[in-house]
């Protein structure tokens, strides 16, 4: 697309462009809900600011309005092309580094991150140390902490909530077979501790066969993440957590996580185990290698 040179714009074209924008934001002004109308001549305003900061065309504009349509087609109950638009912009890290300020008390409080679209209501419950996998292929990883307060107090019954792709790079609800893998809930015990089997996380593109691959492919950006292991924890009185822990050492994260979702403090070590090397639980790997990893989480209070 060829970039348009800055034009010279009259003050009678300055002043007709004002007066529509002045029209549109008066528009709202009977608006009863105080936020909502704060939103809404927001929005309006940077949108026409934009537009005039850029002269955009009316090819430009219907192309922009073929591409919403497209990410509309294409989503569905188990495919939402407009968060995966809000991921790769920023918007949904921007959002979230609004809504979880930093907390700090004995230990600070663990960062947040994306939620992705890929979260499932009602994943099956696990015992500690049960396994996630459900049957998905990759190598088997332990993954072991505590859940604690931002004064080092242990959070008992916080329910930890993980899902993960599988070792191709896809999620359970991205196959057509109704399967459930890469995700279970479970719940600290009355130390706040909490463990389970999952698999060592790998690097995948995020869907890429829509506009917002198209998208990316356009402007030179990989659609690839870097390795990573959701989670969502919640405890009562505290602020709920979603992140995801991420593998030292992957090649993508110097790249560049195609959803700005890397944080330092959430990058961890997953040690390789050789094989027959004993498990935490005794289980039988039938000679494999595996991993194992530490994520100790500190839940913020829901108020502060």
């Amino acid at each position: 697309m060829t970039t348009h040179p800055a034009p010279t714009i009259s003050p009678e074209q300055t002043a007709v462009e004002q007066e529509l924008l002045d029209t549109v934001l008066a528009s709202f002004d009977k608006t009863e809900d105080p936020r909502l109308k704060q939103l809404m001549q927001a929005l309006t305003r940077h949108l026409h600011n934009f537009l005039r900061e850029v002269r955009l065309t009316e090819e430009e504009w219907n192309t922009g309005i073929e591409f919403l349509t497209a990410a509309g087609h294409i989503t569905d109950d188990k495919r939402q092309e407009f968060v995966l638009l809000s991921d790769v912009l920023g918007a949904s890290m921007q959002t979230i580094a609004i809504n979880n300020p930093a907390h700090t008390g004995t230990a600070p409080a663990t960062e947040a991150t994306v939620f992705g679209p890929f979260f499932v209501q009602d994943a099956p419950e696990i015992p500690i140390g049960g396994d996630i996998a459900g049957g998905a292929h990759g190598q088997p990883c332990w993954v072991e902490g505590t859940v604690t307060d931002t004064d080092g107090n242990p959070l008992p019954g916080a329910r930890i909530e993980v899902w993960e792709a599988d070792e191709d790079g896809f999620y359970d609800v991205q196959y057509t077979d109704d399967r459930v893998a890469g995700r279970a809930h479970l719940y600290a015990d009355h130390e706040g501790k909490y463990a389970f089997w999952a698999l060592t996380p790998t690097p995948y593109p995020i869907p890429h066969d829509g506009p917002v691959g198209k998208m990316l492919e356009a402007v030179g950006r990989s659609p690839v993440r870097a390795s990573h292991l959701h989670f969502m924890v919640t405890a009562e009185g505290q602020r709920t957590l979603v992140t995801h822990i991420f593998v030292k050492g992957d090649p993508q994260i110097e790249i560049g996580d195609s959803v700005f979702g890397v944080k330092d403090s959430l990058v961890k070590h997953f040690d390789t185990q050789a094989p027959g090397t004993p498990t935490p639980d005794g289980r039988n790997l039938n000679n494999q290698t595996w991993t194992r990893t530490r994520f100790d989480i500190t839940l913020a209070p829901a108020k502060i």
